[in-house]
C-alpha cells in the first residue's frame, strides 16, 4: 500500500517536470527557427521577435537583448496588472528563448529564400509555441501586452493580438518593403495553423447528427456493426412540432463511409448532418 501511495504522489511531480521540459524544448525550437529562417530573411512575423528583427536591421541592436528588454518588463507588468497567473514556467520561457537566440546567433541560415524562410519559419515557430502551450505556459512578449490591453480597453483578446502583430507586420512592410510584409503575413498564418496542429493533433473524426424514422434500427446498427456509441438527443420538428429525436454519433474518419452506408441501407430518407470534430476525448478515442 505504501508503495502505491508513493507512486501516486510522484505523478504530479513527473507531470510538472514534463511541463517544464515542454517549455524548454518549445522555447529552444522558436529561438533556433528565428535565427535559421526569420532573422536572415528579414521576416518580422509579429511578436517581440518581429520587433527585434526590425531593430536589428535598422539600428543594429542584438535581437536577444531586444527580446529580453521587452519580455522581462512585460512579464513584470503582467504580474502587477493581471495577477500571478503566469508562474515560473512562463518566466522560464521568457528568459530562455532570448538566451538560445543569443547562443545560436552565429548559425548559418538554412535558406536565404524569403518564401522558404516564411514557410519554414512559420512552421518552426508554430511547433515551438504549440509545445510551450502544451506545457501550460507561454513565452511572454506581446501575448502579455495583448492581455493587458484586453483588460483595460474591452477589446477582445484576439483583436488585441491581431492589432499588435498587424502593427509589427505593417512596420516591416514600411521599413523593408511590401514583399517582406507579405512574407511576414504568410509566416503568421502558417504559425497559427501549426499551433492548432500541435494542440489538436493529426487525427480527425466526424460527428454525425441523424434524424430518421427508424432510429432503433439505426442505433442498433451503429452499436453492433460499427461498434461506436450513440447519444439520443431530444428534439422537435420546427414545421410539425412533433418529437423527432436526433441520434448523435462520433466516428473515426476511416469509419465514416461505413456509417453513411449503414444509415442509407436502413433508411434512405434519413436526414444526416456531418461535421468535423477536431479533437475527441474519451472511450474509444484518445485520452486527455
Amino acid at each position: 500500500m505504501k508503495k502505491r501511495r508513493q507512486i501516486k504522489a510522484a505523478h504530479p511531480m513527473v507531470d510538472k517536470a514534463i511541463e517544464y521540459l515542454y517549455v524548454l524544448i518549445g522555447s529552444a525550437i522558436v529561438a533556433l527557427t528565428f535565427n535559421l529562417f526569420l532573422l536572415p530573411n528579414r521576416i518580422a512575423s509579429g511578436g517581440v521577435s518581429g520587433i527585434s528583427t526590425i531593430l536589428d536591421a535598422t539600428i543594429g541592436w542584438e535581437p536577444a537583448y531586444v527580446q529580453w528588454a521587452f519580455n522581462i518588463p512585460l512579464f513584470i507588468a503582467g504580474l502587477l496588472l493581471l495577477g500571478k497567473q503566469f508562474g515560473i514556467k512562463t518566466l522560464a520561457g521568457t528568459i530562455l528563448l532570448p538566451f538560445v537566440v543569443f547562443l545560436s546567433n552565429d548559425l548559418e541560415p538554412w535558406t536565404t529564400d524569403p518564401l522558404l524562410g516564411a514557410l519554414f519559419g512559420g512552421i518552426g515557430v508554430g511547433l515551438g509555441l504549440g509545445i510551450v502551450f502544451r506545457g501550460k505556459a507561454s513565452t511572454g512578449g506581446t501575448d502579455l501586452a495583448a492581455q493587458i490591453i484586453n483588460k483595460y480597453t474591452g477589446f477582445t483578446l484576439g483583436t488585441c493580438v491581431a492589432l499588435i502583430d498587424g502593427l509589427i507586420v505593417l512596420s516591416a512592410a514600411i521599413i523593408f518593403d511590401i514583399e517582406r510584409g507579405l512574407y511576414a503575413m504568410i509566416a503568421l498564418y502558417v504559425t497559427s495553423k501549426t499551433i492548432d496542429l500541435v494542440q489538436v493533433g493529426f487525427g480527425r473524426s466526424k460527428m454525425a447528427m441523424i434524424i430518421t424514422n427508424k432510429q432503433e434500427e439505426v442505433r442498433e446498427g451503429i452499436l453492433n456493426k460499427i461498434d461506436r456509441g450513440v447519444t439520443k438527443l431530444s428534439a422537435y420538428g420546427g414545421f410539425t412540432d412533433h418529437e423527432r429525436p436526433v441520434l448523435m454519433c462520433v466516428v473515426d474518419q476511416t469509419e465514416f463511409t461505413k456509417l453513411k452506408q449503414l444509415v442509407e441501407s436502413i433508411d434512405p430518407t434519413a436526414f444526416v448532418v456531418v461535421m468535423d470534430a477536431a479533437e475527441v476525448l474519451g472511450e474509444g478515442f484518445k485520452r486527455s
